[in-house]
């Protein structure tokens, strides 16, 4: 039941506003509700994907428990049943409990461990002057797509011809993850009768109040907000402030006491009430420090993911905010964003509609009227806060300095290579990167790719398994000088195939990591211990994930980066374009084994050997 009621309490609020409620149905009124998939189909995908991991006995043992747990009026079949009533009076059988599971009961701190960021091209300037031009023309290009939210022109997206499920969108502003001592929960403040009207900016780790409509209702013009960002340049000159911004950074359970303590003061209520109502943050930071072109784009990267320490920019974010652009002084951007509200897909249509919008001239004159003055936020820091400061500082320092980032453009060929073969880009970089890995460790591993379930009413993502039996066999033979090209080509075709077909099951609502979560969970609900499938070992094998990826395909030569699942682990996230794809490799250097360069190398190198193996050049 507490999953449930956790639920119920964070979205009741923004729900009850008529209007907002009627924005919502619009946007998902479209899209058919998500299917819970058959149980024994689960069960059977299940012990496949086990099959590359375990050796034969492990299995056998798995094998018996799977079928006691899916026999005919077992409990498998009970659970099942619970489900489907579920499916049948709720929006969406299982992403209320996504999300609860997967971030509002993680306690592990927001930078790094979840909140994803997007590297962009650095901008063709290299000064404060342009860096306030553009954050006022990049403020000016988020209000446009709100207001394309609002008016309901916000074009429905599709995916294979199918409409996707779009309520995502207004929920994007005026968010905020708020900690709690057990989970977290979010507070939408888009939902008020007098909706918020400001955005928050960030510069030396002071935080301003900025109005971005004018008193008639109308949004200030790009002049307008730019005189307004030199003011607010002009105040916050004072370097010795306290960081607070650091706080949001720490061990959910670590700041949701500090959270408690700072807004026993009235005035620091207030402050932070503003930072998390606003629409969104801007982040105005320092240059990223220059070393070799070769490493400047995992720099900028990393200045996005955590802000590069507590020396450089990383007092300038509030991790709990939903959305936060950064803008650098030597031309580096990029948006950072807590997905508790929202996955990438929304978050990719939001920065092609920026890029767009910033290739147009300003399109209005600024009205001469007085501007109000921005207004500061204080915050009364006693000797405990300054205290949780400090610790903060020091715990955010030690997991940047652990994380290993490395980011690179392979300009070899992008995905007009494997469409060239009739393969899918997706699936061939998902068998690059499990060879690229057993190169590296000299053996597969448990790998995530992250997909969308937006094609069904209040969809979020699934989770995509590999390897597969195929997989494994092509990357035993690939290597292998008595098996011929054409033996080996075709081992990749039916690798890269195999993954495809899960592909296609998971856009069907037919994936087994959401169903096999939604049975243990609503075994939980009803009050039972775990079921023995979910607490044996190969279970817990098969969900250390050390292999977290991500493709967010994007018209633009972005980059996402996050940290890695576990820390023994990677994260590698991919953006295929036509003739190049960009890649980011992270890993911690407290493992020894993982390392995010020689991972870098060798994929690069695996990706040269896949391309000559399906075009040999003699």
């Amino acid at each position: 039941m507490i999953l449930r009621k956790i639920h119920a309490g964070s979205c009741r609020s923004w729900l009850s506003r008529p209007s907002f409620r009627q924005e919502l149905c619009c946007f998902s009124s479209s899209v058919p509700p998500q299917p819970v998939p058959p149980l024994a189909q689960t069960l059977q995908a299940y012990l496949k994907a086990l099959e590359p991991l375990l050796p034969p006995e492990e299995i056998s043992h798995t094998r018996r428990m799977v079928q006691e747990f899916g026999r005919p009026g077992g409990l498998g079949a009970k659970l099942q049943e619970g489900l489907e009533k579920r499916a049948r009076h709720t929006k969406n059988w299982i992403a209320p409990w996504w999300v609860q599971w997967a971030y509002l009961e993680s306690r592990q701190p927001l930078p790094v461990h979840s909140n994803p960021a997007i590297s962009l091209p650095r901008r063709d300037y290299n000064g404060w002057r342009s860096q306030l031009v553009f954050a006022s023309k990049l403020i000016a290009a988020v209000l446009d797509f709100k207001a394309k939210i609002s008016t309901g022109h916000l074009p429905v997206e599709h995916m294979r011809g199918k409409p996707l499920c779009m309520e995502l969108y207004p929920l994007l502003f005026s968010s905020c993850r708020i900690p709690g001592p057990k989970h977290d929960y979010i507070a939408h403040h888009g939902r008020s009768r007098r909706s918020p009207t400001h955005i928050t900016v960030v510069r030396n780790y002071q935080f301003f109040q900025l109005e971005v409509y004018n008193s008639d209702g109308s949004r200030m013009t790009e002049s307008q907000i730019h005189s307004q960002l030199l003011r607010i340049r002009s105040q916050s000159w004072k370097t010795d402030k306290e960081p607070m911004g650091i706080l949001t950074s720490e061990h959910r359970h670590t700041w949701g006491e500090a959270y408690n303590r700072l807004l026993r003061d009235k005035l620091n209520k207030e402050s932070v009430r503003l930072i998390e109502s606003g629409l969104f943050a801007l982040c105005l930071d320092s240059p990223v420090m220059r070393i070799s072109d070769e490493k400047y784009a995992s720099r900028k990267a990393a200045q996005v993911l955590h802000g590069g320490g507590t020396f450089s920019n990383s007092g300038n974010r509030w991790f709990d905010k939903t959305l936060q652009f950064v803008v650098g002084e030597d031309g580096s951007w990029g948006l950072l964003y807590e997905q508790a509200t929202a996955e990438g897909p929304p978050i990719a249509t939001l920065l092609h509609h920026i890029l767009d919008y910033c290739e147009k001239p300003d399109p209005k004159r600024a009205p001469l009227v007085p501007l109000p003055m921005p207004k500061k936020l204080y915050f009364h820091i006693d000797r405990e806060i300054k205290r949780d400061i400090e610790h903060a500082k020091q715990n955010l320092d030690i997991l940047i300095n652990d994380l290993d980032v490395n980011v690179f453009n392979f300009k070899k060929f992008g995905k007009d290579l494997p469409k060239r073969h009739k393969l899918s880009p997706n699936s061939f970089i998902q068998v690059a990167l499990q060879l690229a890995y057993y190169r590296v460790h000299n053996e597969v591993c448990a790998a995530c790719g992250i997909i969308s379930q937006r094609m069904f009413r209040g969809g979020r993502t699934e989770y995509i398994r590999s390897p597969t039996n195929q997989t494994l066999k092509f990357i035993l033979a690939f290597d292998d000088p008595s098996v011929s090209r054409e033996a080996k080509v075709q081992l990749f075709r039916e690798a890269v195939d195999a993954f495809s077909a899960l592909t296609d099951q998971a856009l069907k609502g037919q994936g087994i990591e959401n169903h096999l979560l939604g049975l243990k969970l609503q075994a939980i609900e009803e009050g039972m211990s775990i079921p023995k499938i979910f607490m044996d070992t190969a279970y817990g094998l098969a969900t250390h994930w050390k292999l977290r990826t991500g493709q967010v395909p994007a018209n633009t030569d972005s980059v996402m980066c996050f940290g890695p699942l576990v820390p023994d682990g990677y994260a590698i996230c991919y953006n295929p374009q036509a003739d190049h794809v960009h890649f980011s490799i992270t890993a911690f250097n407290c493992c020894e084994e993982t390392h995010a360069e020689t991972l870098a190398v060798t994929l690069k190198d695996t990706l040269c050997h896949l391309q000559e193996l399906l075009e040999p050049t003699v």
